[in-house]
């Protein structure tokens, strides 16, 4: 057990124990990551901003405002005027900017059609919806005009009555309840965890490169003859590694959670154990290729022969669903591919009795891969002559 020790706290301190690897494998992928956070649900609260200005003295303009603010949906901001509603639509304070003119209740009643003016800097999907919301508000409340205005009786009597019976509408008497179970990822999950997995499958070429130069330079030589078992070797250079990869996990998770606030839609724990079982695997991939490559000129088709393919097969850039059915039948075997599906089942609700799957193959992957690269892990004679 000291030998294993020994040298998972040597792995440590050559990835970590410098600033440079203190950047590499730890600042900087948790500064990208914290950026994807920022950009897919950091500012969620932001996106549902309405900004409104209501010049309207009468009913109709407070209707309005009450109908959208009882979707749930947008966070309602006012503005003085409408050179301040445009301003903060240019500054992107929020989805869209909604003017409810000067004298609309009037104009509605006295059948003259006016407009509500709706401003958006471009289109999305948010303020398409919007646009539909607002058009379906405004035939409505025509429509409620028209039939006041037909009842007949003098300005001042269509008002009051124009206002009861807007006021009656807003009761909702008959309605519908909307009940969301959230039974779906959060949006932007599968993209920060894809990204996430992305760095923490980077350890490996770090792992694969220094058992290289222990190779090259005859260190795992002299273990050998120490005398030190392979398996202890391969051992500690898998727990060294796994700790480097527990303290990049933790330090991305603090950052996402309690610095931006990130909500990432499932127990944190969880998610740990997740990201955790998923270093289990990229270690042992590790030895694995570690003791695969002979020439250390090797090492550096990692990435391109097997981090960034798997990331790309395990749906860590874009939904599995997208691919032929052939690429989705071979991204079983890929842990990537399990690590997210595992991330889906937790942020949906999903307990240990649908989580099982998912750990139980990521682990015997782990198992598999470990026991290969004990076995196959030697020093090397073309190696050690570099």
């Amino acid at each position: 057990m000291n030998n294993i020790f020994t040298i998972a706290w040597n792995m440590v301190k050559r990835t970590i124990g410098s600033g440079r690897g203190l950047v590499t494998y730890i600042v900087l992928p948790s500064v990208i990551v914290a950026g994807l956070v920022a950009l897919t649900g950091g500012s969620a609260d932001n996106q549902s901003v309405l900004l409104y200005t209501n010049l309207d003295q009468g009913r109709a303009g407070e209707h309005v405002l009450s109908e959208l603010a009882r979707t749930g949906d947008y966070k309602l901001v006012q503005k003085a005027d409408e050179a301040a509603l445009k301003a903060a639509v240019i500054e992107q304070d929020g989805i869209a900017g909604i003017l409810i003119p000067v004298n609309y209740s009037t104009g509605l009643v006295a059948g003259e059609g006016p407009q509500l003016g709706l401003y958006e800097l471009k289109a999305t999907e948010a303020s398409i919806m919007l646009k539909m919301k607002m058009t379906d508000l405004g035939d409505r409340l025509k429509e409620t005009a028209a039939m006041v205005s037909s009842s007949g009786g003098a300005a001042a009597d269509r008002e009051v009555q124009w206002a009861a019976v807007l006021q009656k509408v807003e009761k909702h008497n008959v309605g519908s309840v909307r009940t969301d179970y959230k039974l779906y990822p959060k949006v932007g999950l599968t993209t920060v965890t894809g990204f996430t997995l992305m760095f923490l499958m980077g350890l490996v070429t770090s792992s694969v490169s220094i058992i290289m130069d222990d190779r090259r330079q005859r260190t795992m030589l002299r273990m050998f003859s120490a005398p030190v078992r392979s398996f202890e070797i391969a051992i500690g250079n898998f727990l060294g590694s796994l700790t480097v990869g527990v303290i990049q996990i933790i330090v991305m998770l603090m950052l996402g959670r309690w610095i931006l606030r990130y909500d990432y839609g499932l127990p944190m724990f969880t998610y740990f154990l997740i990201l955790s079982a998923f270093m289990l695997v990229s270690m042992g991939i590790a030895s694995t290729v570690a003791g695969l490559i002979r020439n250390p000129n090797n090492a550096g088709m990692l990435n391109a022969l097997i981090l960034t393919p798997t990331c790309m097969l395990g749906g860590c850039f874009w939904p599995l669903s997208i691919m032929p059915d052939y690429m989705q039948k071979a991204a079983n075997f890929v842990p990537q591919k399990w690590a997210i599906q595992a991330v889906d089942i937790a942020s949906t609700g999903g307990g240990w009795n649908e989580l099982w799957l998912p750990f139980a193959i990521l682990g015997l992957m782990a198992a598999v891969l470990l026991t290969i690269g004990s076995t196959i892990l030697r020093p090397s004679q073309a190696g050690v002559g570099a």
